[in-house]
């Protein structure tokens, strides 16, 4: 989801403690991800996350009050919004956690706010680059490059195709920050039950045409909880909490939540799915980490006035 842009806000304790709270959200998303999709194709699984999540957040904003739309204009940026954000960028990243670890998806998909601003300066005119951007961005890509490594950009390794799946997940992700600018004026709440429900609708004939769900065997009780976690709690909590830690820390400060969920998903796959994670993976993340410090300029600017008193 694209946070509008709002003025920086200091970070407080509750602060910190959702924005941790939503990046473990997020990050476990990838752990039931990975146990699901060794059960349930990947379209089937888009369908079941982005269905149970809208029916959450529709009996939510039946609670609370909050109501949807009914506009042909609205609905088609929900349409568009739910076809990048969820669509596409779900199917690609399940897809590819068919072949390549939760962790590694998880550091891939952290490169979503480079592409983000690469697309935003190329199309908006608010959003031109800058040399702190393009510096950002050079430095970003290096750290993808590391992770993915010279043997898999040569062609010779085994999993290139689910490694670029995910980055393709990411450049999906980019497309529909930029596209969910037109949301500000709407209630937050609204933005995320419209583009699921859209995406729902997106998905059916999808699921249905290539997989054929009805027809699948019945799924194991883990990985049936792990659909009902990776709906209710990493979608539908994650996206109300998304818009809690937006509304008390800013949307610069919100952005963080990008380096953090690799963390969570590293520290929850080591010791629940066995994962390793080699120098490379990490190198690639602490790159990565450095170029999005330069894009936000906070580090930069708190360490020029640190060396400025010394």
């Amino acid at each position: 989801m694209a946070a509008s842009v709002t003025a920086q806000k200091t970070m407080t304790t509750t602060a910190w403690f959702l924005l941790l709270l939503l990046a473990s959200l997020w990050g476990a998303s990838f752990i039931f991800s990975k146990v699901a999709v060794a059960e349930i194709p990947p379209f089937t699984l888009v369908l079941a996350r982005v269905l149970l999540a809208a029916l959450t957040l529709h009996v939510v904003c039946f609670i609370t009050g909050v109501r949807l739309p009914f506009t042909l204009r609205a609905w088609g940026a929900y349409l568009v919004m739910g076809l990048l954000n969820n669509v596409i960028a779900f199917s690609l990243i399940f897809w590819g956690q068919q072949s390549i670890d939760a962790s590694l998806s998880s550091i891939l998909n952290a490169a979503t706010p480079f592409f983000t601003v690469l697309i935003a300066g190329l199309a908006l005119a608010d959003e031109r680059f800058t040399a702190p951007k393009i510096a950002g961005l050079i430095v970003g890509f290096a750290g993808v490059v590391l992770i993915i490594g010279p043997r898999h950009l040569l062609g010779l390794g085994d999993h290139l195709l689910a490694e670029l799946a995910i980055i393709g997940a990411s450049i999906s992700y980019g497309f529909s920050g930029v596209w969910g600018r037109r949301f500000a004026g709407e209630p937050p709440l609204a933005t995320a039950t419209g583009q699921l429900t859209a995406g729902s609708l997106l998905m059916l004939p999808v699921a249905f045409i290539f997989e054929r769900p009805l027809e699948l065997s019945m799924p194991s009780m883990p990985v049936i909880g792990s659909v009902l976690a990776l709906a209710i709690v990493s979608t539908a909590l994650a996206y109300i909490l998304f818009f809690q830690v937006l509304k008390v820390a800013g949307a610069t400060n919100t952005s963080l939540v990008t380096m953090l969920v690799p963390v969570f998903t590293m520290l929850f796959a080591v010791p629940l799915l066995g994962e390793s994670i080699d120098a490379l993976k990490l190198l690639g993340l602490i790159v990565i980490g450095i170029g999005l410090a330069i894009l936000d300029g906070r580090p930069l600017k708190a360490a020029r006035q640190a060396f400025a008193k010394a």
